[in-house]
């Protein structure tokens, strides 16, 4: 089963923010069985279900053990929507 996960980073910290936020998508990006795409508003990774998922979670634990407070606001869809193309 395929998994397409949609997530903001929202660091609530005095740190470059812009520096954290390209940490997590770039720790998610090394990671093989993952597709990650980005974009102004938020990041896309698409994948099997119970791999993406543990990934995801354990990225968004790090990020909370490593900065003072953050904020992410995820979307969990069912199936591979990389595959569906734009009207």
């Amino acid at each position: 089963m395929q998994i397409s996960i949609e997530i903001s980073l929202y660091p609530l910290a005095e740190k470059e923010f812009k520096t954290e936020i390209w940490i997590f998508i770039n720790r998610l990006r090394e990671t093989d069985g993952l597709k990650v795409v980005t974009n102004g508003m938020s990041t896309q990774i698409f994948g099997e279900y119970d791999f993406t998922v543990s990934k995801v979670m354990a990225e968004i634990k790090r990020v909370h053990q490593e900065l003072d407070a953050a904020v992410f606001v995820c979307k969990f869809i069912s199936g591979d929507r990389s595959l569906v193309e734009a009207d």
